[in-house]
């Protein structure tokens, strides 16, 4: 799960901003100006029956990273929080 749903700087990270563009979700700000330190991606590979295959984009550390528990669930309510 991509941390950054629990990240105060969600709203204006342009790492962020880039996973929304990967997972193609609305972004939640149009131009981010936070540059965060050392963020840590996972990107895992599946494949389907049909050969299809999807990429599942998650910042998994970030140096930057500060806390604020349900930060993106409070700017997107009623919306459900990505996994």
């Amino acid at each position: 799960m991509c941390i950054c749903i629990n990240c105060h700087y969600v709203d204006d990270c342009q790492t962020y901003h880039a996973v929304e563009g990967q997972h193609q979700q609305p972004h939640l700000t149009e131009t981010p100006h936070f540059e965060p330190q050392n963020p840590t991606i996972n990107v895992n590979i599946r494949t389907s029956a049909a050969e299809e295959i999807q990429l599942e984009w998650d910042v998994v550390g970030c140096d930057s990273f500060k806390a604020e528990m349900g930060k993106w669930a409070k700017l997107r309510p009623g919306e459900l929080i990505p996994t």
